[in-house]
Formats: structure tokens, C-alpha cells, sequence
């Protein structure tokens, strides 16, 4: 397909993609293993344009980890006298780090690469620390501290690691080529296409399989409590980040979670309905993903 083709066809890709992943779900567990692959490439290719010097903890990195863990306890607090599972729920949304792929998506949108990746490392080590002493609180398991805190730390370390250390290798061992994935950012938004369409149909297939007739009171509630923490994370995000110079950066590192993570961590310290409100969020997150890149594509009329 030629570049103009293709250049017609981008306004498309991401509906297109979300479209497809509802539509052929069933065959979701065929191709659901290729998802951390493409979010190391993604990453990758991302990170190689990173300036790894303007890596640092700052205020605007403390102050975003401090808003999201008071809005998470608000979250449950103010909903665990109503309804205890979908309080576990919509908390897990909330308390949850900065997914792996936000940077990507930051980068798309024009946000600081630097202050997200930064944030990112930030988030995901302080919920491997104090997750398990919270989750022991609220949640129903019998998992150690070192238990939760290795499982923990294994599901997000090596992919949030792994990309950033190949592109510093790659800058020092072999520059050339790494000049030369540094100016193809496009290819990030292609791969993210693709796995758009693999979440959004493993988030439906979970859904279903996970149906309970008997819980589906609760489970409307997870999924609209979820639609709502969601808007308010991305939302109060983009003004903090706006306060400090940056409200891409703000929005995605508060609104843009490691669902994956968030859905193994339901089903393993909560009860199993809670898994529906991390799961739900997939596909809100990934909605408001979309409408920022197409708007944003429209506006400054630039590749992604």
C-alpha cells in the first residue's frame, strides 16, 4: 500500500482496529500472546528518541503519584459501605500504576517522553512496594509480602526495563541504525493499531466468559464505576500537568493503567466479579487513546 494510501486510510485505523477486536473476539486467544511483544517494540521505538539525561524525579512526578493514591482512597472509602466488591474494583483502577505503553501514546500526542517514562518507573516500583501491604488490607489472599511484591514486580519490571535498556545499548553500540529507528516513529502508531485490536477483543472475551447472572447489578456498576474513575483520572491528570508545563504527560500518566496487571491482581486478591471494572477500563481507556490521537492527528495535521 502506498504512503498516501496509507496517509487516507490513518483517521480509520484506530476505529477500525477497536471495531475488529469486538468483532472477532472469540478468536482473541490465537494471537493474545503477541501483545507484550508489540509493546516492547512499541516502547522501543519510541525510547530510541528519548534523551536519557532529562530522566529524573521531579515534583511533577511526586505530586501525580500523591493525587493518584488520594483519589484511590476516596475511591474505596467512599464506596465500601455500599458495595464492597465494587469498591475493590473501582479502587484497583484508581491505585493501579501507568501502563507500560503510556509513553507511546504520549509521544503521539506531543507530551514530554522524558517526564512520562520517568513517572512510569515511579509508579510501577512504589505499587510493587506498597501494593501488597494494601492489597493484604482490602483484599482476601494469602499471599506473603515477598510473594505478591516478586509477582508483582516480575509482570511489569521486564517490560517497562527491557525496551529502555535495548535503546541505550542500541545509541551506544550501534548508532547508526538507532538514528535510524529514532526517525520512523510512524511505525509506533501501526503497532499500536495492532494492539488495539488484540485488547479490545481480549477485553470483550473476558467479559463474557466472566458473565454471572446473578452478579450483573454489580457488574454494570464496576463497569460505570470504571468509565467514571477513568474520566476523572485522565481529566485531573491533564491539570496537574498543565500546572507544571505538560498536560498530555499528566493526562496519560494518571489516565493510561496496566489494566493487565490490574485484572490478575482482582482475581487474585478480590473477588472474581471485581476483574470486570479493570476490565471495562481496557476498552474506556483505550476510547479516549483513540479520540486524542485522531483529534490531535486532525489538528497539527502531522503523521502520528
Amino acid at each position: 500500500m502506498s504512503s498516501a494510501k496509507l496517509n487516507r486510510l490513518k483517521p480509520f485505523m484506530l476505529p477500525i482496529a477497536m471495531l475488529g477486536g469486538i468483532l472477532f473476539y472469540p478468536w482473541m486467544g490465537y494471537v493474545q500472546f503477541l501483545s507484550p511483544y508489540l509493546i516492547f517494540a512499541m516502547l522501543f521505538i519510541t525510547y530510541c528518541k528519548l534523551d536519557f539525561r532529562h530522566i529524573a524525579l521531579g515534583q511533577f512526578q511526586w505530586v501525580l503519584l500523591g493525587i493518584q493514591m488520594f483519589i484511590a482512597a476516596v475511591a474505596y472509602l467512599s464506596i465500601a459501605w455500599i458495595d464492597h466488591t465494587v469498591a475493590e474494583g473501582v479502587f484497583i483502577c484508581v491505585f493501579i500504576p501507568t501502563a507500560t505503553a503510556a509513553p507511546v501514546i504520549c509521544a503521539m500526542l506531543g507530551g514530554s517522553l522524558s517526564k512520562l517514562a520517568t513517572y512510569s518507573l515511579l509508579c510501577n516500583v512504589f505499587v510493587a512496594i506498597v501494593g501488597p501491604f494494601v492489597l493484604a488490607m482490602i483484599g482476601d489472599t494469602d499471599y506473603s509480602f515477598w510473594e505478591s511484591f516478586l509477582m508483582i514486580f516480575r509482570m511489569v519490571m521486564p517490560l517497562l526495563l527491557g525496551p529502555l535498556l535495548a535503546s541505550f545499548l542500541l545509541r551506544h553500540v550501534w548508532p547508526k541504525f538507532h538514528e535510524s529507528v529514532k526517525s520512523h516513529q510512524s511505525i509506533s502508531f501501526y503497532l499500536w493499531a495492532v494492539s488495539l485490536f488484540i485488547i479490545v477483543g481480549g477485553c470483550v472475551s473476558f467479559i463474557i466468559n466472566h458473565y454471572q447472572p446473578d452478579s450483573l447489578g454489580s457488574m454494570i456498576w464496576l463497569a460505570v464505576g470504571a468509565l467514571v474513575v477513568c474520566l476523572i483520572q485522565f481529566k485531573i491528570g491533564r491539570m496537574v500537568g498543565r500546572r507544571f508545563g505538560d498536560p498530555v504527560s499528566g493526562g496519560q500518566g494518571m489516565g493510561q493503567k496496566n489494566t493487565v496487571l490490574a485484572v490478575w491482581i482482582a482475581l487474585a486478591y478480590m473477588n472474581p466479579v471485581a476483574s470486570i471494572a479493570p476490565a471495562s477500563y481496557i476498552a474506556w481507556q483505550n476510547i479516549i487513546n483513540s479520540w486524542q490521537i485522531m483529534r490531535h492527528k486532525s489538528s497539527e495535521n502531522i503523521e502520528p
